[in-house]
């Protein structure tokens, strides 16, 4: 899609998820009704001033304007995938889906060999993780506090705090991550 289409797509799509009529969104931008409109209708290719206004008015990113929406489904192959590697190979992170604006979370796939290991920093203030172990053993230490996590067990906490992943079985364990991220303003 060329990028007057895309500009015209997140505009409305901003505006609607907004619930701000045209007219609303002219008196929160500063940029005329009919213009909203034509932008909406991808008849005109705006300045950036003028996206600029409107990113300023609905209070987005500029980039939301003017990247592409992802696509309503993405399939992710496991053999497209180069994991993230700590402890010599030991523990292994596989990004699924990235950190996205609009939804505030990213995905990983962990593959933790036995013995592996790691020690994670703490992540942004407000942050939560949900994990969910498929295979093997984990024990997670959240800021001094061990939690013994086997096949089928699932954990939320906080991700703002010093915590740690390790492997202490004898079979690999396998996981799904997903860290929450709250809206920074």
């Amino acid at each position: 899609m060329e990028l007057t289409g895309i500009v015209a797509a997140n505009v409305k799509h901003v505006r609607e998820r907004k619930k701000l009529t045209l007219d609303a969104a002219a008196a929160a931008t500063g940029v005329s009704r009919s213009m909203l409109a034509q932008i909406e209708k991808g008849e005109v290719n705006p300045t950036i001033s003028v996206l600029w206004k409107i990113a300023n008015g609905y209070k987005v990113s500029f980039t939301s304007l003017v990247e592409s929406r992802p696509e309503e489904v993405s399939v992710i192959r496991q053999s497209e995938l180069t994991p993230l590697t700590e402890d010599d190979g030991r523990y292994l992170n596989y990004p699924l889906f990235p950190f996205d604006e609009r939804t505030l979370f990213e995905t990983y796939r962990i593959v933790v060999q036995p013995g592996g290991k790691l020690l994670a920093q703490p992540h942004l203030q407000g942050s939560v993780e949900y994990i969910t172990v498929f295979s093997g053993r984990l024990s997670l230490t959240i800021a001094g506090e061990v939690f013994q996590l086997s096949k089928g067990d699932s954990i939320r906490f906080r991700a703002d705090v010093p915590h740690a992943y390790e492997n202490p079985g004898t079979e690999t364990a396998e996981l799904s991550m997903l860290i929450y991220y709250p809206k920074m303003d």
